[in-house]
C-alpha cells in the first residue's frame, strides 16, 4: 500500500537505509512496497537483493521532484519500466534541466501524481497508466474535491520518509545543510510534512476505510508490478557477453593471441607455460569471461599505438593469459603466482585487471572506451557525511560562530560542559554521521555491459563529462557487473617524460634505452644498489621514509626482495606485527622453523611462514582451515571491509574456526592465525599486485640510476611525489645540476634542463598568471629570445604587477642589469594599467631614464625565492641567525652508534602517529648541512615536551640506535633555529652583518676543524 518510500539517497532529504526501510515494513505487517527516492536510484538494487529476507516483494519507481516540489512519482510495472524511468530520469540529470510538470507516456511505467498537484492545475483526463495520490492528510478535502468523480484513478499515496520525531528533526536539519541556511530560517516549503510515516497495513486500511475502491486500485497497481534481479550465487556476468559477433569467434580469437604473445613472453617455450596456458583458457572460456580479457587486451592495444605507458596489476597479474597479451608485464612462472588466486570454479566474478596509466592520458583513454564498446558508464560510490564535516556543517545550521565550530570539530571537549545548541549538533551530528552526502565517482571503475545501463540504474553527469551510474562496486558485483579499473598515476608520466627528454635531447642515448626490457634491469648491479641504499628519491613506491627503512633493514638487492616489501610495507602485515616478525626471520637463519606454525611455513615458505600476500589468506583458509576455494575466497575478499559486515563472510569465519576445532588446533593458534588474516583489513596486496609495482619501480631506478637529472625533471614536472618540490629540487642539486630561477629566454611553464643546467619553470611563480605565462612562451617560439628589458615590454601585453613578479625573481638577469633598477625602468614605461595592444607601425622610441646604482644582496635574493617560489636556492643552513656550531650530519651516524650526538636538519617531512595506548610521537625525516637525509624519533615523553613547529632547521640532541642496521636518532632535546630577519622588510645593513659574520664563522669553523659536540643548552 505505500507507493512512495525515500531512504537516505534521497540525498539530504530521507534519514534511514533501504535495509531500515524493509524492516520498518516488516514490522508494519506490509508485504509490498515502492521504493521511490528522490531523483535517484542508488538503493534500488540492493532493496531488491534484501527484501526477501523480509518477506517483501520489492517495486522500483522515482519521485520525480524540482529540487523539494514533487512533480509525481514513477512506478515500474517491469524491468522495462524501470529502465524508461531511468532513462527519463538521466536525461534531466545529464542536461541539468528541470523535470516537466506532466510525465511522459511510459509504456511499462506507472505515473502517480499527487493530490495537491492535480487540484491546482487543469489537467482534467488522466491515461491509462496515470493515477492520482492521495495521502491520509488529503482523505479531509476528497469529500469536496472534483476529484473524487474520478474514483477508478485515485489511488494510496502515503509518502513515508521517517519513523519518528528524531528522523523529522534529522531531516529539517539536512534540508537546511542542502539549503545553506539557519534552521531557523528554513523555508516550510523545503521540508517534507511531519507525518510522511508508515503505519501498520490495518491502520491504513482503517483510514482508507469510507473509500475501498482507492484500497483497491492501489491494491491492483502493486500486483501488477514485478522486478526481477538475479542476486544469486550462480548469476551470470552481466558484462558484454561477446567482444566479436560469436562466442565462438571470441574463443578462437583468445587462442591466436595467446599464441602470438609466447615468442615474444618465453622464447624458449616449455612444457610447464604450455600447461599453465591451457589450463587458464579452459578455465576463462568455462568462466564465460574470454570476452573480459579480450576488451582488455583492446584497451591497452590502442594504449601502445598511442605511446601511453601503463602497468597492469591486480589479481590479472596471476595469469599467464594476460601475461600473453601484455595486459600485464608481470611473470606469473617466474614468481609462481598462485592460480586460485587468479580464479577459481568457485568465484563468480572475474579477476581484477587494475590497468594505471599517466595522469595525463587517462582521460583519453576513458573516451575511447565510451566511444568503442556499447553500455558504458563509470562506477559511482557515496560520499558520507564524516564527523568534523558534520560538526561543521551543524554548526552553521544552528548560528554558532566560527570559533565554537572549530571547538567541537577538534573533538576536545567533555559533553557534560557544552552549551544546549552545542549538544544538539554533537547528537545529531552522531545521527547523520556516516548517511551519504552526495554522489561521486569510483577511482577507476568502469562497467560495459551487455544490457543498457539504464537497465539498473539511472545516471548522472560529473564535471568530467561521463556517464556515472548511481550504485557503488559491491552492488555491481552482487547484481554481476564487474568493472574495469582504468586508474590514474603520476609515476608512469614521469617515466614517459624522462623518455620524452632523452629522445629530444639525448637521442643517440634515446635509441639505445628499451624502458620495458625488465629483465635486464633485474640483473643490474647499479640498480640494484640504488635500491639496498635506498637511495629511491622520486622513484615510484619505494622513495618514502618507511619504504627506504624496509629496505635497508631487510637488505634489499633485487627484485625477488622488492616483491615483498612492497606488500610488507602495507598496514595490514606491519598491524599485525608480522612485519617485524618477517624481518627476524628474514635475518636469522632457522628462525622460521622455529617460531612458524609448520603448516604455515609449508605453505609460505618463500615468505617464511608470514602472510603477506592476498593469496596467502586463500591458501591458508584452503590447507589450514579446510575450508574450499569458494569459502577461502569469501574469507579473502572479507578482508576489504566491503564484505567483512556480509552475513556469508560472518559464517566462514564461523566455519573456519569450527574446522580448525575438529582437526585438533588450540584455540591459542587458531586465533593467532585469524587476528593475522583479520588484521589484513584490505590492504595487503596480491602478490602479481606486488609483483607489478615492482617492475615500474625497477623502470624508474634505472633512470635514476643512468639518467638521474633527467629523471628528476620529470619527477618535478609531474607535482613531485611523496615530498615536496623543494626537495626534488635539492635531490637535482645533490645529482650534480646547477638550479637556476625562472629565466625569461631559458625557462618554460615547466622545468627544463640544459645538460647540467636546470632552469626552473614558471609554474613555480604562484601569482604569474597563465595568460602571461603563455604570451610569454608564444611570443619566444614565434620571434626568438628577447633582447632586454625594452624588448620584452615592445613584444608582450603585461601589468607593472605580473612583470614585477618577473623582475623581483630576477628573470631578466642576462640583461646583466641589476633588478632594482629593472624595476625603476620598468615603471617609467608602464603604468599600473594592463597595457593595451595595439599594432606597431614603426618601432617606438624610448626616453633615456638617468637612474642611480642600486644593488641586491644575495640575502634579499633568498629571501625574495622564498617568497615567489616558495624555497629558497641557497642552502637554509646560510639564513640562520646563529651559525651551526658543528658540521654533524648523517655520514657520522654510525661512529656515534649508541652514543650522543649534536646535529642540525632542515625538515623534510613529518609522520605523527600514536601509540597502542594513544599517546602521539613523531618520526621525522631531515637534510644535514652536507645535503644528506637522516631519520629522528621522538617518543611519547619527548613528543610530549617538544613540537615540530613548521618548516625550518631543527637542532637535536639524541642518541643514535640501530635497528637490523638502520640508523636513526632517538632524540632527547630538539630546538628550532631562528632565520635571519628578512632584509626586506628590516634595518639591511644590520642584516647583511649578520649574514656575513654568519658565513666567516662557517669559514673559520671548516677551516679548524669539526668542533666538539655539545648538547642544546
Amino acid at each position: 500500500m505505500y507507493l512512495n518510500c525515500h531512504t537516505y539517497y534521497s540525498l539530504r532529504y530521507g534519514t534511514f537505509s533501504e535495509v531500515e526501510l524493509l524492516q520498518l515494513a516488516q514490522d508494519n505487517q506490509v508485504t509490498q512496497l515502492v521504493l521511490t527516492d528522490i531523483n535517484n536510484t542508488s538503493a534500488a538494487l540492493n532493496f531488491v537483493r534484501k527484501a526477501p529476507e523480509y518477506a517483501i516483494k520489492p517495486i522500483l519507481g522515482v519521485d520525480f521532484r524540482n529540487g523539494a516540489d514533487q512533480c509525481y512519482v514513477g512506478i515500474a510495472k517491469n524491468n522495462e519500466g524501470y529502465q524508461e524511468l531511468n532513462d527519463f530520469l538521466s536525461e534531466h540529470l545529464h542536461q541539468q534541466k528541470d523535470l516537466p510538470s506532466i510525465a511522459p507516456l511510459f509504456k511499462h511505467a506507472y505515473v502517480v501524481y499527487p493530490f495537491e498537484k492535480v487540484v491546482l492545475t487543469d489537467k482534467k483526463s488522466f491515461a491509462e497508466h496515470e493515477f492520482i495520490g492521495v495521502s491520509i492528510a488529503d482523505l479531509r478535502r476528497l469529500p469536496f474535491s472534483r476529484l473524487l468523480a474520478l474514483n477508478d484513478k485515485l489511488v494510496v499515496q502515503q509518502p513515508v520518509t521517517f519513523r519518528n520525531k528524531r528522523d523529522f528533526n534529522a531531516h529539517r536539519l539536512l534540508r537546511a545543510i542542502e539549503s545553506n541556511t539557519l534552521l531557523s530560517k528554513l523555508c516550510k516549503t523545503e521540508e517534507a510534512d511531519e507525518e510522511e510515516k508508515m503505519f501498520p497495513i490495518q491502520n491504513l486500511a482503517m483510514a482508507f476505510s469510507e473509500y475501498t475502491f482507492i484500497l483497491e486500485n492501489t491494491e491492483r497497481l502493486l500486483n501488477s508490478c514485478s522486478i526481477q534481479f538475479d542476486f544469486s550465487a550462480g548469476r551470470k556476468p552481466q558484462n558484454l557477453k561477446t567482444y566479436n559477433a560469436t562466442k565462438e569467434e571470441d574463443e578462437v580469437m583468445l587462442e591466436r593471441l595467446c599464441q602470438e604473445g609466447l615468442p615474444y613472453r618465453y622464447p624458449d617455450g616449455g612444457d610447464a607455460v604450455m600447461e599453465r596456458l591451457k589450463k587458464e583458457l579452459e578455465l576463462i572460456k568455462t568462466m564465460g569471461f574470454v570476452s573480459y580479457f579480450l576488451i582488455n587486451w583492446n584497451i591497452v592495444s590502442y594504449a601502445r599505438e598511442q605511446k601511453f605507458f601503463y602497468v597492469g596489476r591486480g589479481s590479472g597479474a596471476n595469469s599467464v593469459v594476460a601475461y600473453l597479451l601484455r595486459i600485464t608485464d608481470v611473470d606469473p612462472m617466474e614468481l609462481d603466482l598462485y592460480f586460485e588466486r587468479f580464479i577459481n570454479l568457485y568465484r563468480a566474478n572475474p579477476p581484477d585487471f587494475d590497468i594505471d596509466f599517466s595522469w595525463k592520458d587517462r582521460e583519453e583513454i576513458t573516451q575511447y572506451i565510451f566511444d568503442t564498446f556499447p553500455n558504458v558508464a563509470l562506477l559511482g560510490t557515496y560520499v558520507t557525511f564524516k564527523d568534523k564535516g558534520v560538526v561543521r556543517e551543524l554548526g552553521k545550521v544552528f548560528g554558532l560562530p566560527k570559533s565554537e565550530i572549530d571547538f567541537l570539530s577538534e573533538g576536545r571537549y567533555r559533553f557534560e560542559d557544552l552549551d544546549d545548541v552545542s549538544r544538539l549538533v554533537i547528537k545529531y551530528g552522531r545521527l547523520i554521521q556516516g548517511m551519504p552526502n552526495y554522489l561521486s565517482i569510483h577511482a577507476g571503475g568502469i562497467l560495459i555491459s551487455e544490457k543498457p545501463l539504464h537497465w539498473f540504474s539511472a545516471t548522472h553527469l560529473p564535471p568530467k563529462g561521463f556517464a556515472t551510474v548511481q550504485f557503488d562496486m559491491v552492488i555491481a558485483e552482487d547484481v554481476g557487473l564487474f568493472k574495469f579499473d582504468i586508474l590514474a598515476q603520476r609515476g608512469l608520466a614521469k617515466i614517459k617524460e624522462t623518455m620524452e627528454i632523452l629522445e629530444r635531447d639525448r637521442p643517440d642515448e634515446f635509441s639505445k634505452v628499451d624502458i620495458h626490457n625488465i629483465i635486464a634491469f633485474k640483473k643490474d648491479p647499479k640498480i640494484n644498489n640504488l635500491i639496498k641504499t635506498a637511495q629511491c628519491m622520486g622513484c615510484f613506491y619505494v622513495e618514502s621514509p618507511a619504504m627506504r627503512m624496509l629496505l635497508k633493514k631487510l637488505e634489499v638487492d633485487n627484485y625477488l626482495g622488492l616483491v615483498a616489501a612492497s606488500s610488507i610495507i602495507r598496514p595490514g602485515v606491519a598491524k599485525s606485527g608480522m612485519m617485524r616478525e618477517y624481518i627476524l626471520r628474514h635475518r636469522n637463519e632457522g628462525r622460521a622453523e622455529e617460531k612458524a606454525h609448520p603448516v604455515m611455513l609449508d605453505i609460505m615458505r618463500d615468505t617464511y611462514g608470514v602472510m603477506v600476500y592476498q593469496e596467502d589468506v586463500i591458501k591458508v583458509a584452503h590447507h589450514f582451515a579446510d575450508l574450499t576455494l569458494g569459502e577461502a575466497d569469501v574469507l579473502r575478499r572479507g578482508m576489504s571491509g566491503k564484505f567483512r559486515s556480509r552475513d556469508e563472510f560472518q559464517e566462514v569465519k564461523e566455519k573456519f574456526i569450527e574446522n580448525c576445532r575438529k582437526k585438533g588446533e588450540e584455540d591459542r593458534i587458531i586465533f593467532e592465525v585469524w587476528e593475522q588474516i583479520a588484521s589484513f583489513a584490505g590492504y595487503a596486496f596480491a602478490k602479481g599486485h606486488s609483483a607489478s609495482y615492482a617492475v615500474e619501480s625497477y623502470q624508474s631506478l634505472f633512470l635514476r640510476a643512468y639518467y638521474p637529472l633527467e629523471y628528476m625533471v620529470a619527477v618535478l614536472n609531474n607535482g613531485g611525489g611523496f615530498y615536496s618540490s623543494e626537495f626534488y629540487v635539492h635531490e637535482a642539486r645533490m645529482l650534480g645540476a646547477t638550479v637556476h630561477a625562472p629565466c625569461i629566454n631559458k625557462s618554460l611553464a615547466v622545468n627544463r634542463i640544459y645538460g647540467k643546467q636546470l632552469y626552473l619553470g614558471f609554474m613555480y611563480l604562484r601569482d604569474l598568471e597563465g595568460r602571461v605565462m603563455e604570451r610569454i612562451l608564444k611570443e619566444r617560439l614565434c620571434h626568438g629570445a628577447f633582447a632586454s628589458l625594452e624588448d620584452f615590454l615592445d613584444r608582450i601585453i603585461i601589468s607593472i604587477e605580473q612583470l614585477s613578479i618577473l623582475i623581483r625573481i630576477d628573470a631578466f638577469r642576462f640583461t646583466g642589469v641589476n633588478k632594482h633598477e629593472l624595476l625603476w625602468n620598468a615603471h617609467m614605461f608602464l603604468n599600473k594599467s594592463v597595457k593595451i595592444d595595439h599594432p606597431k607601425l614603426f618601432p617606438p622610441k624610448h626616453q633615456d631614464f638617468k637612474i642611480p646604482t642600486l644593488h641586491t644582496t644575495d640575502l634579499e635574493m633568498a629571501f625574495t625565492q622564498w617568497e615567489l617560489l616558495g624555497f629558497c636556492l641557497c642552502s637554509p643552513f646560510e639564513l640562520l641567525v646563529k651559525p651551526p656550531k658543528n658540521k654533524s650530519g648523517s655520514k657520522d651516524l654510525k661512529r656515534y652508534l649508541n652514543r650522543h650526538i649534536d646535529i642540525y636538519g632542515y625538515l623534510v617531512t613529518v609522520k605523527n602517529t600514536k601509540t597502542h595506548s594513544g599517546k602521539q610521537m613523531h618520526f621525522a625525516t631531515l637534510v644535514d648541512q652536507q645535503g644528506e637525509v637522516f631519520d629522528t624519533v621522538l617518543f611519547p615523553p619527548v613528543a610530549a615536551q617538544y613540537r615540530f613547529r613548521g618548516k625550518g632547521i631543527y637542532r637535536f640532541y639524541g642518541k643514535v640506535v640501530s635497528e637490523f642496521d638502520f640508523l636513526s636518532i632517538e632524540v632527547i632535546k630538539m630546538e628550532k633555529q631562528d632565520y635571519i630577519q628578512d632584509p626586506r622588510y628590516a634595518d639591511m645593513k644590520t642584516s647583511t652583518k649578520v649574514f656575513q659574520e654568519k658565513k666567516n664563522a662557517v669559514k673559520a669553523q671548516s677551516q679548524k676543524g669539526e668542533t666538539k659536540k655539545s648538547p642544546i643548552n
